[in-house]
């Protein structure tokens, strides 16, 4: 069976995507920054349609402002993590200007060329060509390649944050490379599954690895591992049912594998709140 280029291009990207959505994306929910994520999906969404709207390539739009953002978010928080007030604060600015850019881009753009800004919303996965792919590729594997140098440091400025800098970890410096490299991950994550779905790809797969292991570094690798296997599904079943879209299609995939996660160990949860409930009740 010979595959159309288009889908191997597709899985090429994809498979890279996910990676660094899995490991990124697994910080973002241990950090309690989903809230975040959700705020640099519309950044990138902004960003694009400000690139397209100058008449520029609408990725370096993606990567500016989802990078320039997330560190400014850092910057206005504590210890450079963005709070939720921070956060909320830039959330409705980022909207408005989002509705300014793509009025300026219809506006100014033919109806043929209308299709680049769903494209920015929904993701065009399967409209990537070979050079797009390999690009994606390096810089999803860049992404990922960092967030494992990093990963211990991090891990335990994340954790706790006050004794991690007591013991001369850069918790400040840390916290404004990852808010990079989530911006980064969500500029990436959007040629996939567009920008206003890319949420999905970031917390579904690490929130279904924390339902699955309390184990930091094994619960790391099951969110990358469960991100690309939602990515070759959702791929594969759109790709057989051409009448649903690739985002819909990998975020459906995503979220019911963490549905699915969440019955399967809800007992266990309790099991364990149970026995921490009762080592307090001994040491009281």
């Amino acid at each position: 069976m010979t595959w159309p280029p288009f889908l191997l291009n597709a899985l090429l990207a994809g498979t890279a995507i996910a990676v660094a959505a899995g490991l990124v994306g697994y910080f973002v929910v241990l950090r309690a920054q989903v809230f975040t994520g959700d705020a640099l999906s519309h950044v990138a969404f902004t960003g694009a349609l400000a690139a397209l709207a100058l008449g520029v390539d609408e990725r370096l739009g993606l990567f500016a402002a989802t990078i320039g953002v997330g560190i400014a978010l850092g910057a206005l928080g504590e210890r450079g993590r963005a709070d939720d007030v921070v956060v909320g604060s830039v959330f409705a600015w980022i909207l408005g200007l989002g509705v300014f850019f793509l009025t300026l881009y219809t506006t100014n753009n033919s109806a043929g060329n209308g299709n680049a800004g769903i494209n920015v919303l929904f993701g065009s996965i399967f409209g990537l060509n070979r050079s797009e792919a390999v690009t994606a590729t390096i810089v999803a594997a860049v992404i990922a390649a960092v967030v494992v140098t990093i990963a211990r440091p991090l891990l335990f400025a994340s954790i706790d944050g006050a004794v991690a800098a007591a013991r001369g970890v850069p918790v400040r410096m840390l916290g404004y490379g990852f808010l990079a490299l989530v911006g980064a991950a969500a500029a990436e994550a959007s040629q996939a599954v567009g920008a206003l779905l890319l949420l999905g790809m970031l917390a579904a797969p690490a929130g279904t690895a924390q339902r699955l292991t309390t184990r930091p570094f094994s619960a790391l690798l099951i969110s990358a591992g469960l991100a690309v296997g939602e990515m070759w599904a959702g791929l594969a079943l759109s790709y057989t049912v051409p009448a649903l879209p690739p985002s819909f299609a990998i975020l459906a995939v995503a979220t019911g594998g963490y549905a699915l996660a969440l019955l399967l160990t809800r007992n266990t949860h309790r099991v364990r709140r149970g026995w921490r409930t009762e080592r307090s009740a001994k040491r009281a």
